[in-house]
């Protein structure tokens, strides 16, 4: 069974790392909106927001995304944390796939490099905020530490 973190003293300065992607990730999708409205859904055509190649479809994906995030981030629960690391991982694993078909015709994201750099590293950041934004009882948190600093668990660190 994985152990996150629980209750980690740095848990707003990540909750605040995600905000800050999900509003970028907005703004972003609005900018684009409206640089391709009227342009077809999955569009090739050579249109970039805030240094991104983008169409249509990817910008609306944007915004959602980018709301989620901010969602996310702005609870005290364990929504964000679950939310930071499903996205984190869904960024990551469609910069991957987009990467694959980038010079192809299924790059019906108009995705470039760029793009896929920037998903990478906003996959990254939302998976490693995930690993430390979670939430509960003073307990739990209590358990998590001795957990880690079991006299076995120091044994197999060294």
């Amino acid at each position: 069974m994985p152990h996150f973190p629980v209750n980690h003293p740095a848990r707003p300065f990540y909750r605040a790392l995600s905000g800050l992607v999900g509003l970028y990730i907005l703004i972003f999708g609005v900018w684009g909106t409206a640089l391709t409205w009227g342009d077809p859904l999955f569009g090739r055509n050579g249109n970039w927001a805030l240094g991104l190649r983008t169409n249509l479809a990817f910008s609306l994906a944007s915004i959602a995304f980018g709301i989620v995030l901010i969602i996310g981030a702005s609870r005290r629960t364990n929504l964000g944390h679950y939310m930071n690391l499903t996205a984190g991982a869904v960024f990551l694993v469609t910069s991957i796939l987009m990467m694959s078909v980038l010079q192809t015709d299924a790059n019906f994201l108009n995705f470039s490099m760029s793009t896929v750099i920037v998903s990478m590293l906003f996959g990254l950041i939302l998976l490693g905020t995930g690993l430390y934004d979670k939430i509960g009882p003073h307990e739990d948190a209590e358990a998590e530490r001795n957990r880690r600093n079991h006299p076995v668990a120091e044994i197999h660190r060294r």
